[in-house]
C-alpha cells in the first residue's frame, strides 16, 4: 500500500481490519465488547465516544481507529489498540480550520461562526455562501489516556473479548440501518461489498459511492484475495466466533435529510445487536440478512420514524443493483 501510515509504521497494513473499540455496558451491568470497521467520516469515533441516549446504557472507548486482532488460547477473539492517541495533529490544525479575527481558531461544532473569519485557503468566509471554513480533513489529536471515558482495559496485553463486529459505510440510499449477518462466511460477503462515499482520508474526493471492502481500500497491504481468504479460515473447532452486523447511519429521504438521527441514539441499535449476540428472537430473516423485527427496536422518546424506508422500501431493486456492481468489483479484485 501506498499509504503514508503504513510505509512509515505498521499499522494498518499489519491489522486484520480498520476500526474502532468499545466496551458497551447494559441496564443489567453486563459489559460486551464491540469492534466497528468503518471508512473514513462513518462514525468510528463518534461510535467510540457515545453518550449513548438509552437510560442505564454506558459506552467506554478502547480505541476509535484500529483494531488488531486475535484468537486466545481458549478460542475467544481478542482486540488491542495499537494506538496511544486519538489522531491527529498536537494542537487543532491551524492551516486546516478557520482563523478568528484575534489570531484563534474556530471549527464547525463550537457555535454560532464569529465575524470575520478567515477560511483555510485564506479567504473571507461568508457563511450565507453554504461553503465550509474548513478543511475537509482538519483534526486534532490528545492522547488516549486523556479521553474522559476511556476503558479500565484499554492497555490490556491480552486485549478485550469481542462479542460482535460492526460492518459499515456512508450509503445514502439502498442500505438498512442494520442487518445481523447469517453466519460467518456471509459476514465476510458482507464485509467484502461494502461500498461507501469516498471521504478526504481515502484516495477518491467525496460524494463518489466507491467499493471499500472491510473500509481497508486505501490501506490494504497485500492482495485483497489473499485477506478474504484468511477471514473465511478463521472458524476453527473451539473458537469462539463473534457476530457481524452492518450498519449505516446515514440513509437519507427524498429532501437529503437523515432518516436516523444518529450519534447517541445509535445505541438503541447497539441494544439491539447485543440482545442478538444473547440469540434473543427479536429478528425478522430477510434476503440481506436478519433485520430488527417490528418494534424490536427500542425508539422510546423519538420523533416518528419512517420504519419502512429505514429497513425495507426499495431494498430488492437496489440490491439487484448493488450485486451486478459488487460482481464486477470482485473479477476485477
Amino acid at each position: 500500500s501506498g499509504y503514508g501510515g503504513n510505509s512509515l509504521l505498521g499499522k494498518k497494513c499489519f491489522a486484520l481490519r480498520l476500526g474502532s473499540i468499545v466496551g458497551v455496558t447494559d441496564p443489567r451491568g453486563r459489559k460486551r465488547y464491540i469492534a466497528a470497521a468503518f471508512p473514513s467520516a462513518c462514525g468510528k469515533t463518534n461510535l467510540a465516544m457515545m453518550t449513548p441516549s438509552l437510560p442505564g446504557y454506558k459506552v467506554e472507548c478502547v480505541g476509535d481507529d484500529i483494531a488488531w486482532m486475535k484468537f486466545d488460547k481458549n478460542g475467544v477473539l481478542r482486540a488491542i489498540n495499537p494506538e496511544n492517541g486519538n489522531i491527529t495533529s498536537y494542537k487543532p490544525h491551524r492551516n486546516g480550520n478557520p482563523e478568528t479575527k484575534d489570531g484563534g481558531v474556530w471549527w464547525e461544532g463550537m457555535g454560532k461562526a464569529p465575524e470575520g473569519l478567515t477560511d483555510w485557503k485564506g479567504q473571507p468566509w461568508d457563511a450565507t455562501k453554504n461553503t465550509p471554513a474548513a478543511h475537509p480533513n482538519s483534526r486534532f489529536c490528545t492522547p488516549a489516556g486523556q479521553c474522559p471515558i476511556i476503558d479500565d482495559a484499554w492497555e490490556s496485553e491480552e486485549g478485550v473479548p469481542i462479542s460482535a463486529i460492526l460492518l459499515g459505510g456512508r450509503r445514502p440510499e439502498g442500505v438498512p440501518l442494520v442487518v445481523e449477518s447469517r453466519d460467518w462466511q456471509h459476514g465476510v460477503f458482507m464485509g467484502a461489498s461494502m461500498r461507501s462515499e469516498a471521504t478526504a482520508a481515502a484516495e477518491h474526493s467525496g460524494k463518489v459511492v466507491m467499493h471499500d471492502p472491510f473500509a481497508m481500500r486505501p490501506f490494504f497491504g497485500y492482495n485483497f484475495g489473499e485477506y478474504l481468504e484468511h477471514w473465511l479460515s478463521m472458524p476453527q473447532p473451539g473458537r469462539k466466533m463473534p457476530k457481524i452486523f452492518h450498519v449505516n447511519w446515514f440513509r437519507k429521504d427524498d429532501q437529503g435529510k437523515f432518516l436516523w438521527p444518529g450519534f447517541g441514539d445509535n445505541s438503541r441499535v447497539l441494544d439491539w445487536i447485543l440482545r442478538r449476540c444473547d440469540d434473543e428472537p427479536c429478528h425478522t430473516e430477510t434476503p440481506l440478512g436478519n433485520v430488527p423485527a417490528a418494534d424490536a427496536l427500542n425508539t422510546d422518546n423519538l420523533a416518528a420514524l419512517d420504519m419502512d424506508k429505514l429497513f425495507r422500501e426499495d431494498l430488492p431493486r437496489a440490491m439487484w443493483e448493488e450485486l451486478d456492481k459488487l460482481r464486477n468489483n470482485i473479477k476485477q479484485s
